[in-house]
């Protein structure tokens, strides 16, 4: 894998064994400095990643280190060592346990390909029309919750207050979201034997879809190795456990984000960065575009509206992310400025697109937002286009049915 530049190691102590077998692997060429020096260290070395040790004596620099690397344009990473407590928001924890390089060697690639993928988007946005949504990933960030034991209402309202939460009781329920939804990390709470943890851990492992997700678990001490360069184990207050976890799942959002802005450049700029469906001028376009060939050609054309509840403008995206991965290939969909998602069903009849407009609003129903449990209940509209309709008069019947039904 290309890295530009070498790896920064901090600590005020020797370097561990497994330090110097990462050296050794000829993968990562390694700089020293101590923690007095680092922030200065990472303007002259250039580093492609940060390791730090937490093993005393960082205390006083460390929220310099953070900030100097948050700061620069390009995304580096920064591995904490064997963190105690609270960690800065762009720290990814790591328990060295028991020194396994390979471990680490798989964190640091997952790492470096968010740093690549981030590179790439930079030089190819100069000639795109789009533009980066300026939040914090990980407000837009979507984390699977699964527990039931004491700690799991806490663990819901702390990571709420900061990101996107889905709750899961079983593993059953946990992985129909994951199959339905864009997750960004998966907390597994107490509640479960080791053996069934063991189970979801391997079933995540082997599918690759799941392999880089940021897996915490705070509740069993973690016997074997998994193939998931993310999992951490991360025990303790449910405000530690969040703080700890946000990094690695905001570096997944960031990841999710960077490439749905790559999907837009692709798309000459017609694809929304942030939610994954179109822009609103390039469904205009396309609507149109659709329903004249509809009318010239003969066929259905169906269109749904999902609205939401305009005091929870998250659930809006979230019912955007789902839809985008849901849909099927001849559909489209726009999010629209009045909080609603419209989405058009292409050759499809008024009954077959009630049936998938009610089955895709079940899925968002089961998101709440761990700060006040708001629940995404869309008002959902279907309509069909008729010979005397058009793009206009089919939208604005579908708003009328909609303020109808909502009434």
């Amino acid at each position: 894998m290309s890295q530009a530049g070498p790896i920064l190691f901090v600590s005020n102590a020797e370097r561990p064994a497994f330090i110097a077998a990462l050296d050794e692997s000829r993968l990562f060429p390694i700089v020293d400095s101590d923690w007095a020096s680092a922030a200065r260290a990472v303007g002259e070395v250039q580093p492609a990643a940060v390791l730090a040790a937490m093993y005393g004596g960082h205390e006083p620099y460390m929220p310099l280190l953070a900030k100097t690397i948050a700061d620069r344009p390009l995304y580096l990473p920064l591995v904490a060592l064997d963190p105690q407590g609270m960690l800065p928001h762009n720290a990814l924890p790591y328990a060295s346990r028991g020194g396994n390089a390979d471990r680490l060697i798989a964190r640091l690639r997952a790492a470096m390909r968010v740093r690549t993928l981030h590179a790439t988007v930079l030089r190819r946005l100069p000639e795109a029309k789009v533009a980066v949504p300026e939040t914090d990933p990980v407000r837009d960030a979507m984390v699977l919750l699964i527990g039931r034991g004491a700690a799991y209402p806490a663990l819901s309202v702390t990571l709420g207050e900061r990101t996107g939460v889905v709750g899961a009781l079983s593993i059953e329920a946990a992985a129909k979201h994951l199959n339905t939804r864009d997750i960004d990390g998966v907390v597994l709470a107490e509640g479960f034997t080791p053996r069934v943890t063991d189970a979801f851990l391997t079933v995540l492992a082997e599918d690759t879809r799941f392999r880089n997700l940021p897996v915490v678990v705070t509740a069993h001490q973690l016997t074997q190795s998994y193939d998931l360069p993310n999992l951490e184990l991360i025990s303790g207050e449910p405000a530690k456990v969040a703080a700890n976890a946000l990094p690695l799942i905001r570096q997944h959002a960031m990841e999710a984000q960077l490439s749905r802005t790559l999907r837009s450049i692709d798309a000459g700029g017609w694809l929304d960065p942030r939610s994954g469906l179109l822009t609103t001028e390039a469904f205009a376009r396309d609507f149109a575009k659709a329903v004249e060939q509809t009318l010239a050609r003969g066929g259905g054309l169906s269109v749904a509206r999902f609205a939401f509840d305009p005091s929870n403008p998250r659930a809006q995206l979230d019912a955007s992310r789902i839809l985008s991965r849901l849909m099927r290939q001849m559909d489209f969909g726009a999010a629209q400025k009045d909080g609603s998602v419209i989405v058009v069903f292409a050759e499809t009849d008024f009954r077959t697109a009630h049936m998938i407009a009610r089955r895709l609003s079940a899925v968002m129903r089961h998101t709440s937002n761990g700060k006040h449990e708001m629940r995404s209940d869309p008002v959902v509209s279907v309509d069909s286009l008729s010979s005397s309709d058009t793009a206009r008069s089919l939208l604005a019947r579908l708003s009328a049915d909609a303020s109808r039904a909502a009434s």
